[in-house]
């Protein structure tokens, strides 16, 4: 898929490749001939007639994930949607918001309140989406000038750890109607008493690749327990139940990670099966129990010629030491300035760099961990390569669902194993993916360290004008996140006073009080 960078007139024409991406990185120009559109298609007849031309113009068509979890989103409904990667499901989740944001913005200016919240696993997407927010609204602003509509400024903000301290105390004094948060942002803002105010009238929550938060095909992932927590939180501050709307590429069961997100979920699955172009690649040199700096070497070469023949190749790795030492590798190959590794300990500044350059085309390979696995607008990747086992069935999909990130489009996979083991493991997993299976989801339960940290942190953030938690009301609170659905009160207890008296580690002069 190829972008123009300066594209007149209006309606814009859609890509010819059919895209149907959340929101274009460029800018369109806006014309006369705006209001003369035709009638919008059944499924937008719903929305504002600013958002019914603004789609038409961006968009050749409505994919399913949209024209079914439109309806249900709009009715206030708990809502999940899992849908193959590409298939515009955070323009599922976020239009309805959208279209509820502009009303109210025709009506006069919009409280000083955060009306929409959005959770995303990383700190990149997070940055991601908030961008990607910004183009479309700036549009509908100009749309709106252009047929002499008042339309009150619907702000946004990116709230993580990259965010400084002037951006936080901004967005504390003028609160974003849409928050782009990740959970362990959220949890702080819910803590702090002033960040805490401006959440009390949010309506809706998105939880984006609510598969990556809810737990792990193998189990012990503590992130979902923590995230279930601070939502039934949001919903105690706001004084009733906050819609929820997850969005997942690959889940399963999908009825369980439903249950986790909200009871009485409604459910939009368009299955996670897609035709895609994947296969092993094994260095001639043959496979030991131990990587041979022979087999390492043919590797990198094989790599860096399929990086000349692709436009963008994303490498992906599993340690943040392997994405340096592969980066340092093949930009030896192949020169400075074309390969960039990219993972969690690089500063914001190279982050934003690699995402930034890949985006635009000036790289052609960025060599990634996770950082990079999840929805992240990086541009047309027409090429993953995936260096040792990804262990997942799940996280292969996600990986490989990198390249071709547009509707139609057909993702390109190559794995290279670096050991006997890992060979066998890849095998069974493109068998697997060809099948079509996936692991089983498992949530981990009852997480006391988690529980613990989230009852301090919910008690400590009262002001002295709110009214006091009653023990037994801060357990039925907890208890509707599904995590902790069988938690029961004698444990409950036994936390609470474990926080509040302490834990003697032993006794005599050895001893301590841990408070």
């Amino acid at each position: 898929m190829t972008w123009r960078k300066v594209q007149t007139g209006w309606p814009p024409k859609p890509c010819s490749c059919g895209s149907r991406k959340l929101f274009c990185q460029y800018r369109w120009g806006i014309g006369p001939e705006a209001a003369k559109l035709e009638p919008a298609v059944p499924a937008l007849a719903q929305f504002d007639p600013l958002i019914q031309t603004w789609f038409r113009a961006k968009f050749s068509g409505v994919t399913s994930p949209q024209e079914q979890g439109w309806p249900l989103i709009a009715a206030g409904c708990h809502t999940l949607i899992s849908a193959p990667t590409g298939s515009g499901k955070t323009l599922s989740a976020f239009l309805i918001c959208l279209d509820r944001l502009v009303r109210a913005a025709r009506l006069g200016p919009l409280p000083n309140q955060t009306q929409v919240v959005y959770v995303s696993p990383l700190k990149a997407l997070s940055t991601d989406i908030h961008r990607n927010l910004e183009v479309p609204l700036a549009e509908i602003a100009a749309l709106a000038e252009l047929q002499g509509i008042a339309l009150a400024t619907i702000r946004t903000g990116v709230r993580t750890g990259d965010t400084t301290a002037m951006e936080r105390r901004r967005m504390t004094k003028d609160a974003p109607h849409i928050l782009v948060t990740t959970p362990e942002s959220l949890y702080i803002l819910l803590t702090a008493p002033a960040p805490r105010k401006n959440l009390n009238s949010v309506s809706t929550v998105i939880v984006d690749e609510i598969h990556a938060m809810a737990g792990s095909a193998s189990g012990g992932g503590k992130r979902g327990a923590h995230l279930s927590l601070s939502l039934e939180r949001l919903d105690a501050l706001v004084g009733k139940p906050v819609q929820r709307i997850g969005l997942s590429a690959t889940v399963k069961p999908i009825e369980v990670v439903a249950d986790f997100l909200a009871p009485g979920t409604r459910i939009v699955n368009t299955g996670h099966r897609r035709e895609m172009d994947l296969s092993v690649e094994v260095p001639r040199s043959e496979l030991e129990a131990v990587a041979a700096n022979e087999v390492w070497n043919e590797i990198y070469d094989r790599i860096a010629q399929l990086i000349l023949e692709h436009r963008t190749t994303l490498v992906f790795v599993n340690t943040r030491r392997m994405s340096e030492r592969v980066a340092h590798s093949l930009e030896a190959r192949l020169g400075q300035g074309i390969v960039f590794p990219h993972h969690g300990s690089l500063s914001r500044k190279m982050r934003h760099e690699a995402e930034t350059r890949l985006r635009d085309g000036e790289l052609r390979a960025v060599v990634a961990t996770a950082s990079l696995e999840l929805g992240i607008d990086i541009g047309t990747v027409d090429l993953v390569c995936q260096v040792g086992s990804p262990r997942n069935i799940a996280v292969a999909l996600q990986r490989i669902g990198r390249a071709g990130h547009w509707v139609g489009a057909k993702p390109k996979g190559r794995i290279f194993p670096t050991t006997r083991d890992e060979l066998i493991e890849c095998a069974a997993l493109i068998s697997a993916i060809r099948a079509g299976d996936l692991e089983r989801l498992e949530i981990s339960e009852n997480s006391i360290d988690i529980l613990a940290q989230q009852i301090v942190a919910e008690v400590a953030s009262i002001g002295k004008d709110d009214q006091a938690w009653l023990e037994s009301e801060l357990y039925e609170t907890f208890r509707k996140a599904y995590p902790y659905r069988n938690l029961e009160r004698r444990q409950f207890d036994e936390i609470v006073s474990m926080l509040s008296s302490g834990i003697a580690t032993a006794r005599g002069r050895s001893g301590a009080m841990l408070h």
